[in-house]
């Protein structure tokens, strides 16, 4: 697997940095940097989807290997918001001059890092296990709700300098031919990333959780 994950690493940044071309336009060449950040933002609803429906599926069961999976989903979750503000901030500075603007999308992925954090100081927090799963279950639940929110609708209420790099407001593709290719080899390839990650740490915790007691 490990040399499985080093290959992929080597084809993604061959094929943005020496297959695909620049995007037309003012982008240019700051446009190689959407075949990281669109996918860790993907990784980050992703990651949040999975811990709501792992937290749903503990409160009907109360089976705390549900709640395990989605404290790891929402950890990864967390660190994959963090990755997209980032690359995001680093897109930002090319384009605008400045690592921060609290453009609509960046003001949302932040009260977003802020909804999340709470999520992770509250479950820290709780030294009873029982009650920290009911809780975190119910908190990661209603959280995706909000979340939804800040990712797909105020971006798009409010005027944004954040472009349209693949969907426009029409509906319409945006990439085509070797940039379309490299973004869903991208987009792919970080999904699988994630799904390797996420079933790697959730057998890591699983085994934490049996050596404490909380798991048979």
């Amino acid at each position: 697997m490990k040399i499985l994950i080093f290959l992929w690493i080597v084809i993604i940044c061959y094929l943005s940095f020496l297959f695909s071309p620049p995007a037309a336009g003012f982008i240019g060449e700051s446009s190689r940097i959407v075949f990281f950040h669109v996918p860790v933002a993907w990784l980050t609803v992703l990651s949040f989807l999975v811990a709501m429906i792992q937290a749903i599926r503990f409160l009907k069961t109360r089976d705390p290997i549900y709640d395990l999976k989605s404290a790891v989903a929402c950890r990864q979750g967390f660190l994959f918001a963090i990755l997209a503000t980032v690359t995001g901030s680093v897109f930002a500075r090319v384009m605008w001059q400045s690592f921060w603007n609290w453009d609509p999308r960046e003001t949302s992925i932040t009260i977003l890092l802020f909804i999340y954090a709470a999520y992770l100081i509250l479950r820290a927090s709780l030294e009873d296990p029982q009650r920290r799963a009911v809780l975190s279950s119910v908190y990661a639940t209603f959280s995706f709700i909000p979340a939804l929110f800040l990712i797909f609708i105020v971006p798009r209420v409010y005027y944004s300098l954040h472009p349209d790099t693949l969907i426009n407001v029409q509906g319409k593709i945006q990439m085509y031919g070797r940039i379309l290719f490299t973004f869903l080899f991208s987009l792919g390839g970080f999904t699988a990333l994630y799904f390797w990650m996420y079933t790697l740490e959730c057998r890591i915790e699983k085994l934490l959780y049996r050596k404490e007691g909380y798991y048979d």
